[in-house]
């Protein structure tokens, strides 16, 4: 009998300790498009339509809630002054209503940043990173070899002043992905070096473009970005 009750108290012990169940997060991120007042004067023009980032996202988004199911965790980030400035400017409409319209829809968690601190404190912070572990993270947007920018040519022409830079990958947090997580840049160049510092960084693999990505081409391809001639997926 006493071994009886040692080997229940043993079992009580292992289960009271056990660790609770791991999590999972998918995270969609996008950038903000550019403005035709700089745009204008290029050959070929950035961002005729306003949503390129935000269709391209969404329509990851409904795959996502599809292949995981209604209890899936999707969060969404947003780089709000991008919008902002273009409604304001070029638009003149609900730009952010629009995006906001999609959070009901899909059930998702929409998280609007204004700059790359506020940016990285989400897969970092944004939950509690012990027990939800991101499972995918994939950006829309501009970006070069070296960084994600999320205002290009929207403030500035042909500049930014608002990016994720290769150098600043260390800021995130190593451990917060799950063992196979899923990574990849849909903008321009990003295996060209920014996908290298990212894995050192992280730990995870990011698929990236040699060369350009192309989303003009996006409606007749379900709004999957495609990759310029030349170019190729690596990473």
């Amino acid at each position: 009998m006493r071994y009886f009750y040692s080997a229940l108290l043993l079992l009580l012990l292992a289960l009271t300790s056990a660790p609770a169940e791991v999590q999972r997060e998918y995270i969609v991120v996008s950038g903000g498009p550019s403005l035709i007042e700089w745009e204008k004067y290029k050959v070929a023009p950035h961002d005729r339509w306003w949503g390129n980032f935000i269709r391209s996202a969404r329509v990851r988004i409904e795959q996502l809630r599809k292949q995981h199911g209604p209890t899936a965790r999707i969060t969404w980030l947003v780089y709000k002054p991008g919008y902002v400035r273009r409604a304001q400017r070029q638009d003149h409409s609900d730009l952010i209503g629009n995006i906001a319209s999609v959070r009901a829809k899909y059930g998702l968690n929409l998280v609007f940043f204004s700059d790359t601190s506020q940016l990285i404190n989400y897969p970092n912070n944004g939950q509690p990173r012990d027990r939800v572990k991101i499972a995918n993270f994939e950006f829309y947007g501009h970006s070069n070899k070296a960084c994600f920018m999320f205002d290009y040519s929207n403030e500035i022409d042909s500049g930014s002043k608002v990016w994720l830079h290769e150098s600043e990958l260390n800021r995130i947090h190593r451990g917060i992905f799950t063992h196979n997580a899923f990574v990849k840049s849909w903008g321009c160049h990003t295996a060209e070096s920014m996908s290298k510092l990212w894995r050192q960084a992280t730990g995870k693999k990011m698929i990236g473009a040699f060369g350009k990505t192309d989303y003009a081409r996006c409606p007749a391809n379900g709004w999957i970005p495609q990759l310029s001639p030349g170019a190729r997926w690596g990473g």
